[in-house]
């Protein structure tokens, strides 16, 4: 059990017969009343986020997480598969469960698989990843008046805007949490 006054970013716990992994905490205490924890925390079963307030001194049971380094192998049509290096051990993932991890997913990638008491219950991608450019617009001359930006679409199917000295062919430095262009690789 842990007091919820204590939540740090990345704490799991059980709530409502779900496993949340807190994002932000805010603390609010005014003079006449009781301080109240307010938490935004994810579902790791669902995905949804959500806000929960707790009343400050209430406790929660923690959910202990084991984090696998796994490395992705293919995609069956409905399931991923993923691989364990060490000891060859696969692993299927249901398709719609990664929909916005797929668009950062090749072959090989390592990722991190997050599994409670044998329930796989995500992936933590990088922070970044390297992806090629399939297709890509033309660069508009005279189009800089501001930071000029165009379309490209990468080998994984992700639409991202990048710089216009950006040309088809290239490989591209990707945020996984936005899906944003961050630089040339």
């Amino acid at each position: 059990m842990i007091i919820v006054n204590d939540f740090k970013p990345g704490n799991a716990f059980y709530y409502e017969d779900g496993i949340y992994s807190v994002i932000d905490i805010q603390h609010n205490k005014t003079a006449m009343r009781q301080m109240i924890v307010k938490v935004k925390a994810k579902n790791l079963r669902t995905g949804a986020i959500t806000d929960i307030s707790f009343t400050g001194g209430d406790k929660v049971e923690l959910a202990m997480l084991s984090k696998k380094k796994m490395s992705y192998l293919y995609d069956d049509g409905s399931d991923i598969v993923f691989m364990d290096q060490s000891t060859y051990e696969q692993t299927s993932i249901p398709k719609t469960r990664l929909e916005w991890e797929l668009k950062f997913l090749k072959e090989g990638s390592e990722v991190e698989i997050i599994d409670h008491e044998g329930e796989i219950l995500g992936i933590n991608l990088p922070a970044k990843v390297t992806l090629k450019i399939t297709e890509c617009e033309p660069a508009v001359r005279g189009d800089t008046v501001n930071k000029a930006m165009k379309d490209a679409l990468t080998e994984t199917g992700l639409k991202v805007r990048v710089p216009l000295f950006v040309n088809q062919g290239e490989d591209i430095i990707v945020y996984t949490v936005d899906g944003t262009y961050d630089s040339r690789a």
